[in-house]
């Protein structure tokens, strides 16, 4: 009976795998034949994606410029000697960002020293940099960019004339030892950049604009009516990902009743997409009938694979998100992927007979380090704890983040004692960690409970004991292990 079952499912497949094939074979081959009648003498006359590589290679005249401006300025030896000789002359860097301004015709220039925190600019000393200034936030932002990454684009209000907008271009500078020693660059006017897109337009007969990694519509046009990002743009919300993962993509979809061709490229020095969008509306009726006649030739193929989906594949997927949960900040498992990891460790725990033990830490006085720091800098030393802690397990040892400043790590075929002498080294080197942060040296460190399961436990229970060993742990003076025996 069982291989009959066997046999009746795989003939299933084999007849529903041929009904997948056919069917998108037969619509594939109707859709192809009428976009190509009505869409080939279109394509072959404006070709999207060359005026996509035209523009692309005009905007690397008129916006990659600043870029080019901002390394030189960054590479410059008489920047990094007055930055190295103690800014000993301010009017000699003033005087240098203003010649730069003026010989580039740039809308700003400017020096931010890490040493100082002055504001260096084309006008003067416009303020010292605090990183409890949300306008400062973009130095810090900068500061902490990754080592291959070195500049960002950002578009903010002129520091010199809160009523201009500005498209900074911010570059890292490194001494010549490679320390980083402030942020230098240049800017342009929006309503300058918004002119190029509008020339553009005209000169090429497209709507033009560009998005950031996220989808946000950074610049464009006067005349653009759009959303402000592609996940709110009515037909392209389900194509953003696809375009915002990819290099290059052309894409059609409905808007307002006509059908849009768009060409996307990511301008990698900006780390923006150039988009470039095309009407055709003489080709829609076409189009639309090709889709309704897909949509019917595959409604039954859709059904069942709906059904088949459902049936098969919808228990494991639901327990692939919980499992593939984690934290946005460390990157550690949450409390979900933890009870579901748990569990299976159990499991085999039971089989094999082999003990597990979990560990609960908790960073000491973290609050001074907010409060002293601020937020931000706390984060950052989350983070670092999380990557601390990571290098010290093992592939099945499972690293959580318990709470805002707790962690919790299960450990697998470990004893108490094992567990103990893991959380004894942990917390050493938390204790001799030093961190740099924004000028200040912060050294934190941890207190820490550990707890063996016990047979018949429930998890809650043993969760419960390593809580009151870390209580405990605080209790007797911080910076120290208590097991729960």
């Amino acid at each position: 009976m069982g291989n009959r079952v066997f046999s009746d499912k795989k003939r299933f497949i084999w007849i529903l795998s041929l009904l997948l094939l056919t069917a998108f074979a037969v619509t594939s081959g109707i859709s192809y034949q009428v976009a190509h009648d009505s869409l080939s003498k279109q394509i072959k006359d404006n070709n999207l994606p060359l005026t996509s590589d035209n523009i692309y290679s005009e905007i690397q005249q008129d916006l990659l410029r600043p870029i080019f401006i901002s390394s030189l300025m960054a590479q410059d030896t008489f920047v990094r000697d007055w930055a190295i000789n103690q800014e000993q002359t301010p009017d000699d860097l003033i005087r240098y960002l203003k010649e730069i301004q003026e010989k580039y015709e740039t809308v700003t220039s400017f020096f931010v020293s890490e040493s100082s925190r002055n504001y260096y600019h084309s006008s003067g000393v416009l303020k010292r940099i605090e990183d409890i200034n949300p306008d400062d936030a973009w130095y810090f932002r900068v500061r902490s960019l990754p080592k291959s990454e070195h500049y960002e684009v950002n578009i903010d209000p002129d520091s010199a004339d809160q009523n201009r907008t500005v498209i900074y271009v911010n570059y890292k500078v490194f001494d010549f030892d490679g320390n980083f020693i402030g942020v230098t660059g240049v800017g342009l006017a929006v309503e300058s950049v918004k002119r190029l897109i509008e020339l553009y337009q005209q000169r090429y007969n497209r709507n033009v604009y560009f998005t950031d990694r996220q989808g946000n519509i950074t610049l464009h046009s006067e005349l653009y009516q759009g959303a402000s990002n592609l996940q709110d743009s009515p037909g392209l919300e389900k194509l953003a990902t696809r375009i915002l993962t990819s290099p290059s993509s052309s894409f059609a979809y409905q808007k307002e009743g006509q059908t849009v061709y768009l060409n996307s490229r990511l301008v990698s020095e900006f780390k923006w997409h150039l988009v470039v969008e095309q009407d055709d509306a003489q080709s829609e009726q076409k189009l639309l009938t090709t889709f309704w006649v897909n949509i019917g030739l595959s409604l039954l193929v859709t059904i069942g694979v709906l059904i088949i989906a459902n049936m098969t594949l919808g228990k494991y997927q639901r327990k692939l998100e919980v499992m593939a949960s984690t934290d946005k900040l460390t990157g550690a498992a949450n409390r979900q992927a933890f009870e579901e990891h748990f569990a299976k460790v159990l499991t085999q725990s039971v089989l094999d007979g082999s003990p597990i033990s979990i560990l609960l830490m908790d960073i000491d006085h973290f609050k001074k380090v907010n409060d002293s720091h601020g937020h931000n800098v706390g984060d950052l030393v989350i983070q670092t704890l999380s990557h601390l802690l990571k290098g010290q397990l093992g592939e099945e040892e499972l690293l959580c983040r318990w709470g805002g400043e707790e962690f919790l790590i299960l450990l697998p075929k470990c004893s108490l004692s094992q567990g103990g002498e893991l959380a004894e080294r942990i917390r050493g080197l938390v204790a001799e960690r030093e961190l740099s942060v924004n000028g200040s040296q912060i050294n934190v460190t941890i207190s820490c409970g550990v707890a063996e399961y016990r047979h018949a436990e429930k998890a809650e229970e043993l969760i419960n004991r390593v809580d009151i060993a870390l209580y405990q742990a605080k209790e007797q003076g911080r910076n120290r292990v208590v097991l729960s025996y």
